[in-house]
Formats: C-alpha cells, structure tokens, sequence
C-alpha cells in the first residue's frame, strides 16, 4: 500500500509528514489539535498551503487557492441531485498498477458500478483523474436525459486541477511559474469537458474510508480494474451485493 502525507494545521509542530508516528506525537494530546492524512504528496500541499475559507467545487469559479469543502455522509445524502456519481482511483505501489473505479446512485441507492483502465505503470493522481473523467461523462448523459447530477472524489488534487488551476494554467498556455504540469493532457481533457458542464453538474470532495459508500465501492472498483487488468471502463456484470463488495480488498 503506498505510503500517505499527514497535514499538521495545528499541533506541537505545524507541516507535512510521511508517517503516522510523527504526526502523532504533534497531535496526540494537544487541544485543538487539526490534522488529516493525504494520499499525495500533492494533495497535502495543497491542503497545507491553502488558507482562504473552504468553497464547494462545481457551479461558477473557485479561487485557485481555496480550499476545497468536504462533504460528509450525512451531507452527500442530503443533496437534491437525483444521480450522485463517486469516482476512485488506485495504484499500487505509486506508481505501479492502477486501475479506476466509479460507483452510481440515483436516488441515494445503488444503480451501477464501473471499473478498468489498468495502467501498468501508473499512479496514483492519473488513476484519480481517470475516475473523476468517467464520472464526469456519466454526469454528462445524465444530465443530457434530463436528470440532475453531482460528482464526487476524494483527491483534492484531481478536483483542484480540473476545477480551479486548469483555468490559469489555460491563460498562461498551460504552463506554470513552478515547473512543469503533470498529466496535462488528461487534464486538458477533463477541463474542456468540465467547461460544458459546470452550470449543471457539481464536483465535490469526500474524505475516503470514512463510511461514504459510494467512495467505499469505488474503491473496491479501483482494486478490481488492477487485479482483472481491464484497460476499458467496464460495467460490473456480478450482483450488487454491497456487503459483499464492501467486504473485498480496499485500497
């Protein structure tokens, strides 16, 4: 399993750490303590640089340096989208074999799950965006048969690219002052479709595995497209016994 990025915002030290045990030692015990886990390094930067107020990605334009909101369960089942699409990439090790997974609910139950484009030398941030493309041509056909439609991801990075930097990157002509822009063309792709669909259709972070489940399943989806090798974004033919798919490897 690839290793995670903890953010320390507020602690006996304040940064990004690769291990549990040092974050720890800065969070354990001290009041007011704020911290969270990343999968990407990219991520926890982002995360730890951020420092206007948390907006929800989708509808209209975000300011490149917010931060993005999380929304919880309760908040996810709350929203008045009839389609709710949860979109997970893995990749194991980072990089190393990588598969998407996307689960879809209409009406807050399960509809359909999808999985695939295996990548054997992938990573983690193009697993994610391979997702969140997926769910966002799902949106797409949702919303074109008269159905409302959100997105959700739990890589900040994959959201921020496509939702909140790929539009100064576009101005400057896809360049950035820092370096170069990974996974640019995936990126551009993404963006050009998110620009028809923005008014419509929101994309919107959740933590993973922390009891959403359709970021759950996902998950599991992202797991199947690396162990079957499935380089096309399949529909999953087997029952939609979540127990049972909640219970197989996560990510």
């Amino acid at each position: 399993m690839a290793s995670k990025f903890y953010v320390v915002w507020s602690g006996r030290e304040t940064g990004i750490f690769t291990d549990w045990n040092t974050c720890k030692k800065h969070v354990d015990g001290f009041a007011g303590a704020r911290y969270k886990s990343f999968l990407t390094r990219e991520e926890a930067e982002a995360a730890f640089s951020g420092s206007k107020p948390s907006v929800a990605a989708g509808r209209g334009s975000a300011a490149s340096g917010a931060k993005i909101k999380t929304y919880s369960a309760a908040e996810v089942n709350a929203l008045p989208e009839q389609v709710k699409i949860f979109t997970d990439g893995g990749c194991e090790p980072n990089p190393g074999e990588a598969g998407s997974g996307v689960a879809v609910y209409q009406d807050n139950k399960l509809r359909e799950l999808w999985y695939g484009l295996y990548n054997a030398m992938g990573t983690n941030n193009t697993a994610e965006l391979n997702a969140l493309h997926q769910g966002l041509l799902l949106a797409r056909d949702e919303t074109a048969n008269g159905k409302t439609a959100a997105v959700f991801s739990d890589s900040q990075y994959s959201i921020q690219c496509v939702v909140q930097w790929a539009l100064g990157w576009e101005k400057a002509g896809w360049k950035k002052k820092s370096g170069e822009i990974k996974n640019l063309e995936l990126i551009k792709d993404i963006y050009t479709l998110y620009q028809t669909l923005k008014n419509k259709v929101q994309v919107l972070h959740v933590n993973g595995h922390v009891g959403v489940q359709g970021n759950e399943l996902a998950d599991r989806m992202s797991i199947l497209a690396i162990q079957s090798r499935e380089t096309d974004f399949a529909l999953y033919r087997e029952p939609l016994d979540i127990a049972a798919i909640l219970a197989t490897r996560a990510g």
